[in-house]
């Protein structure tokens, strides 16, 4: 059996490092470097395309890049890939608070991983989408905005699932196993 294909995974953040590492780990042996890439405003894609040409340029090589977001139905998709900025500024209750008076607490959990063989190829972006729900903050597991989510069909909230329930049902999972499938294709 062939060693398994090297991916520099270009994040800071060593819960989504584990994330993907348990997912993809067994297929493809994930490094990781942190680099400070541009954060833009605009659309996901325009934010995901912008985050991989810059890794490209730095690593001269292939690189994954990865955004994460937390959208809500009642404010038309909001805080969307803005979600980090939010829950900086305001913390889980606050993010759980902005629905108050809303008739929905309905939301979307999302990724989007961009992957590039390198500066001036193209970038491929794999997304997975997650519906759910807000709820009042619960569970001490995971990290981010996970204690406010519970993914349909669930009754926990991501922060309440151990690493191996949240990854056999994460919008991260649906994004990797597509990014996966793509990579398989390829070598």
């Amino acid at each position: 059996m062939p060693a398994p294909r090297s991916i520099l995974f270009v994040t800071g953040n060593k819960h989504k490092l584990a994330d993907v590492t348990s997912i993809l780990g067994s297929e493809f042996e994930i490094k990781n470097h942190s680099y400070d890439l541009p954060e833009i405003q605009g659309s996901l894609q325009d934010i995901v395309t912008e985050k991989c040409k810059a890794a490209a340029e730095i690593v001269q090589g292939p690189v994954l890049t990865e955004d994460t977001w937390l959208s809500y139905n009642a404010m038309n998709d909001l805080p969307g890939p803005y979600i980090k900025w939010f829950l900086n500024s305001i913390g889980c209750d606050g993010l759980y608070h902005m629905l108050d008076g809303f008739s929905t607490k309905e939301a979307k959990a999302g990724c989007t991983f961009g992957y590039t063989e390198g500066p001036g190829k193209p970038i491929h972006m794999f997304d997975g989408i997650l519906h759910g729900e807000v709820v009042a903050p619960r569970g001490d597991k995971g990290f981010g905005w996970n204690a406010i989510f519970q993914p349909n069909g669930h009754e926990k909230t991501y922060a309440e699932m151990d690493d191996d329930e949240r990854n056999a049902c994460s919008h991260r999972f649906l994004a990797a196993m597509k990014l996966r499938d793509f990579l398989q294709s390829q070598f």
